[in-house]
């Protein structure tokens, strides 16, 4: 037998019967959903697009027409929080998958390779990235790339993949030493072959985990970076809108403030609850208890 793939349906068979008793994960899930729901309906055009527009409102309470009022400018606040919403996701969806790939790839390479050249420079760069105070740098390389549409996003990436990556190879060490992979070469399959369909394959777990964890993170640094002007440059975010709102504070407007770190506020806790519950349902030891 060379791999886990025979009972990698039952375990997450059993993973997934472990989510469903979490009434946390649960509702952590229903959130990132309803999230997720109100995005697409801002990239299907189905609600959110006219953020942008302005009316002779201005700074109008809540009403049925302005479900939370409106800003200085008359634009509808409830519009502009829903459209920074895919927004959110964009952000979090292109860090995250660009993370988790370099992560991987970095990862499994230097696991793979330990202690090896390879692996010692991989650890190297991933220790001098390490080293640097996050929000300090993620903001250094913002600012020196801010004439790049992407430049707030390679500056997440150039952070998040080593936490990744350090996970990865833990994990793919351990895998390396099993049976089926010392079969697998004892048989003379290539070292990437069993890589590709041997090691890469069990560590989707910890992927989907970090996953998560990545994704929330990306979210709360976008928010940061847009509010100090390093972020977001065309369209709105939560970032943008609670930068704005210093100034309406001070008038004794909230609605700007309140609605988009509420919204945050949902996202982020829906994401937190998620993760921990899917960090216990995939738990070996827990799995095996189910």
């Amino acid at each position: 037998m060379l791999s886990y793939s025979s009972s990698t349906n039952s375990l997450w068979a059993m993973a997934w019967h472990q989510l469903k008793k979490d009434r946390a994960g649960i509702a952590g899930l229903v959130i990132v959903m309803l999230f997720l729901f109100i995005s697409t309906g801002v990239w299907l055009g189905l609600w959110g697009n006219g953020w942008s527009d302005t009316s002779a409102q201005f700074n109008a309470h809540p009403s049925t027409s302005h479900w939370f009022g409106t800003n200085a400018i008359g634009q509808d606040i409830a519009a502009r929080g829903i459209y920074a919403t895919k927004v959110a996701f964009e952000v979090g969806l292109l860090v995250t998958l660009a993370s988790l790939l370099l992560g991987l790839i970095a990862g499994t390479l230097s696991g793979f390779k330990a202690n090896s050249k390879t692996d010692s420079l991989i650890l190297w760069v991933m220790g001098v990235l390490d080293s640097i105070p996050f929000y300090l740098f993620v903001a250094a390389v913002a600012y020196a790339l801010k004439q790049h549409l992407f430049a707030m996003h390679l500056a997440m990436i150039a952070v998040f993949w080593t936490s990744i990556a350090r996970v990865i190879r833990s994990e793919v060490i351990r895998i390396k030493n099993m049976e089926y992979v010392e079969a697998g070469e004892a048989i003379g399959l290539s070292h990437f072959k069993i890589v590709l369909n041997h090691i890469i394959p069990n560590t989707t777990h910890l992927l989907l985990v970090q996953g998560t964890l990545i994704f929330v993170s990306a979210i709360k640094t976008e928010v940061i970076l847009s509010f100090l002007g390093l972020g977001i440059k065309e369209g709105i975010s939560w970032g943008l809108m609670i930068a704005e709102s210093t100034q309406d504070i001070q008038a004794g407007h909230f609605a700007n403030f309140i609605t988009a770190s509420g919204l945050l506020f949902l996202l982020v806790m829906g994401f937190n609850l998620l993760s921990d519950a899917l960090q216990d349902a995939l738990d070996p030891k827990s799995i095996g208890k189910s």
